[in-house]
């Protein structure tokens, strides 16, 4: 991407969208009681709150009636249309995890199997986006914590310790790739999840290729445990390679969350919030519910002078629905070079 002269005034960047990610697979009831909703009611009731206080973006997991994170689509299913009704305007990205909860005492948090998350190109009603992981990596989602932000909680047993500190991306070729074709022929977006230069230069190659043509929609993912650590350097070499058509949302864990959204925000990218990532306020003497975390967003964008997203600006920001009809299309909207004569791989030059 390409930072010139003016770039960090409001007037130059686009209107801030905001995802929030209220759901919290990781966490049990127990660990926050006042802001993890469990009821299909209190689900759909949460998206609207989100919507209210200024998330034009929602990432969508599922809980079942005895909090667990539910792997179960019929329940996805019953989530999507009861936020449909509720909250119509709200951007809908499901979780391409479907949920990483451990399915039992002692078991490991994992993903599910390729066939079972290829079945979230089925969902109906569908949802805008799914999240694509690319490439298979660790996710110690552990790694960067300090004891102090799991003391207390479920992560912080020993059982907890165990089950998120071993968990693996599972994201190989044959699926990724199977995966964009399922999304894409329903009309769902692949929102891309990155957690480095690797994964991001995969995608480059499927675009090349001509397995994606869509828009260059994606998350930096700054987690630690096998992605990218949250600092200025890691963030300035991964947007230095991206496309100037690329829309790119920062994302990273617990007191990491705020300063790198707002480094995010300063750059004119877009932010992710919400207890999936986060449950503490930046002192850590209490905890912050996803709608406090918006509001506190919304009010540090006003600061900057950067407004919020609307619904309409949010989707036309992230294009949701746009797709392409050929690898030259696809390489121009999304600003990369175009393809060289008779090989696979771009030059470093643009066209005149």
């Amino acid at each position: 991407m390409n930072f010139l002269d003016g770039h960090l005034f409001p007037e130059n960047q686009e209107p801030l969208v905001i995802t929030a990610a209220p759901y919290g697979p990781e966490w049990i009831p127990s660990d926050f009681p006042e802001d993890i909703p469990v009821s299909m009611e209190a689900q759909v009731r949460k998206a609207v709150d989100c919507y209210e206080a200024g998330a034009r973006v929602l990432h969508v997991h599922v809980r079942e009636l005895d909090g667990r994170g539910s792997k179960r689509l019929s329940k996805f299913n019953e989530l999507l249309a009861g936020i449909r009704q509720a909250c119509p305007e709200m951007i809908l990205q499901v979780g391409g995890s479907i949920s990483f909860a451990p399915e039992g005492e002692g078991a490991n948090a994992k993903w599910l199997s390729d066939d079972t998350r290829h079945m979230l190109a089925e969902l109906d009603p569908k949802p805008d986006q799914v999240t694509v992981t690319v490439n298979t990596t660790q996710m110690n989602v552990l790694e960067h914590m300090e004891t102090a932000d799991i003391a207390g909680t479920s992560l912080g047993t020993p059982e907890g310790i165990r089950a998120y500190s071993e968990m693996v991306v599972p994201s190989t070729p044959s699926f990724v790739e199977e995966h964009i074709r399922r999304l894409s022929a329903r009309g769902i977006q692949s929102a891309f999840q990155f957690y480095n230069l690797n994964s991001f230069e995969t995608v480059e190659r499927l675009i090349r290729r001509g397995v994606y043509k869509g828009p260059l929609v994606l998350n930096w993912v700054a987690i630690s445990g096998g992605m990218d650590a949250p600092n200025i350097y890691n963030l300035a070499n991964f947007v230095r390679a991206l496309p100037d058509g690329a829309m790119v949302t920062v994302e990273s864990s617990m007191r990491n969350v705020l300063p790198i959204n707002m480094m995010g925000m300063a750059m004119g990218l877009h932010v992710r919030c919400g207890i999936e990532d986060n449950i503490w306020n930046q002192a850590r003497t209490q905890k912050m519910s996803t709608v406090e975390q918006i509001r506190q967003l919304v009010r540090i964008a006003g600061e900057f002078g950067r407004p919020i997203a609307t619904a309409q600006q949010a989707r036309e920001i992230l294009k949701i629905g746009v797709f392409y009809d050929t690898v030259e299309e696809t390489l121009l909207a999304n600003g990369f070079a175009p393809n060289a004569r008779g090989r696979q791989q771009g030059f470093l030059r643009k066209a005149a």
